[in-house]
């Protein structure tokens, strides 16, 4: 059973009918007990990093979700469901500290004449060709972007791919079985749908 967390903010329809297309065993999921039962956990998320936080906060989410990362099971993060993983944000002057999965600030694009946020397709630059949930993917293919911050990750080594918007950020980390993206996968047709049946095939 792949958990799709329900934390009352995140884009969980599109990502629900993208995982069950993908051939996954999706379930929506907003108690912590089901979360320890998972086989996989996906976190979705659109909107404010501090609202992401705080929700998985009050139901108990969030001690959850880092337990279920240190099990060794597959975990997928989208959009703000990446940048939860980091330890903080600059949006909105936020006060909620991330999980701290991984080392790093979540930060606004700073150019005043880039249109902010992203939206729309951006090419995904593949940093690491052996990442699970890139297999069958053209570096440079395209995905669907909506933000305005993205994470800095302080260990490199991470960076599974790489996007340029005025400045190149990171646009997908992976480490062992985390993986998260800042674009939107059950948004990005046939590529996107490839990166999920992917990470549905690592159960």
């Amino acid at each position: 059973m792949i958990a799709l967390l329900d934390y009352g903010a995140g884009n969980v329809r599109s990502v629900h009918k993208a995982l069950i297309a993908a051939g996954g065993d999706a379930q929506l999921v907003s108690t912590p007990d089901k979360v320890m039962l998972a086989d996989a956990v996906v976190l979705p998320g659109v909107g404010a990093f501090d609202d992401c936080i705080n929700a998985m906060q009050r139901q108990e989410l969030l001690e959850a979700t880092r337990e279920f990362i240190a099990s060794g099971k597959p975990f997928l993060g989208i959009c703000v469901g990446y940048q939860a993983l980091f330890e903080k944000s600059e949006e909105f002057n936020s006060c909620s500290p991330g999980m701290g999965v991984f080392q790093g600030t979540v930060v606004r694009f700073s150019d005043a004449k880039l249109k902010i946020p992203q939206i729309g397709w951006n090419q995904v630059n593949i940093q690491k060709q052996d990442c699970p949930i890139f297999r069958g993917i053209d570096s440079g293919s395209h995905f669907y972007f909506v933000h305005s911050y993205f994470p800095e990750p302080c260990d490199s080594s991470i960076i599974a791919s790489r996007t340029t918007y005025g400045v190149e950020f990171s646009s997908a980390v992976w480490k062992d079985n985390v993986f998260a993206t800042q674009f939107h996968p059950e948004k990005s047709q046939k590529a996107g749908a490839k990166l999920l049946i992917n990470f549905v095939n690592l159960l």
